[in-house]
């Protein structure tokens, strides 16, 4: 008797975990490929959106500067659509804001008090202004507290004018760093100065 052996084929083990590593790791480099993609257009990188614009103030260069034009009350005048140029000077143009109403305040340890116009002047575009007009009252309120810490002395000197000059910019952007996040004020000037 011969007794016949049949063999049965074996199952291969190895196959179906080698499928399933293959769907997995398509699913992980299309899922990848896509992120990037989103990730590049938010970025401006592709899409054609360019690139992202930075938030805040913007440096404007003096090339950019805005002239005033005939009839316009502005000096300076362009040739061609050059502005004029000079030898030296600041990199940045100057944007001025003249504030609207003066501001009265007495004097510290004195019975006199000061009577001033002001206007500030910033390298940056009009985000500056802006942000002064927006938050007028409380830069108004930094203003008054920083004349009522002058003294009488400080006033009747150009150079006590000058320390008050920087003060008053460093309470201008202290307040919109506050609120705005972002100073920007370079400079305070007086447009009116009265002591009485």
């Amino acid at each position: 008797m011969s007794e016949a052996v049949v063999e049965t084929p074996k199952k291969k083990k190895g196959g179906i975990m080698k499928l399933l590593l293959l769907v997995v790791g398509a699913l992980v480099l299309v899922g990848g490929g896509v992120g990037g993609a989103l990730y590049a257009m938010n970025a401006g990188l592709i899409g054609g959106k360019g690139s992202a614009e930075p938030s805040g103030p913007r440096l404007v260069p003096k090339a950019e500067q805005k002239r005033a034009g005939p009839g316009e009350g502005g000096e300076a005048k362009a040739v061609g659509n050059k502005p004029p140029t000079g030898v030296g000077g600041d990199r940045y143009a100057s944007n001025y804001y003249a504030m609207d109403k003066e501001f009265t305040s007495n004097l510290q340890d004195s019975v006199h008090f000061v009577q001033v116009g002001i206007a500030v002047s910033t390298p940056y575009d009009d985000t500056v202004i802006e942000n002064i007009k927006t938050n007028e009252i409380a830069v108004r309120s930094a203003i008054l507290m920083a004349l009522g810490d002058t003294t009488e002395e400080q006033v009747f000197s150009s150079n006590g004018k000058q320390m008050l000059q920087l003060r008053l910019a460093k309470a201008i952007n202290d307040t919109l760093k506050e609120k705005e996040g972002f100073g920007g004020v370079g400079n305070v000037y007086f447009t009116n100065f009265v002591v009485q």
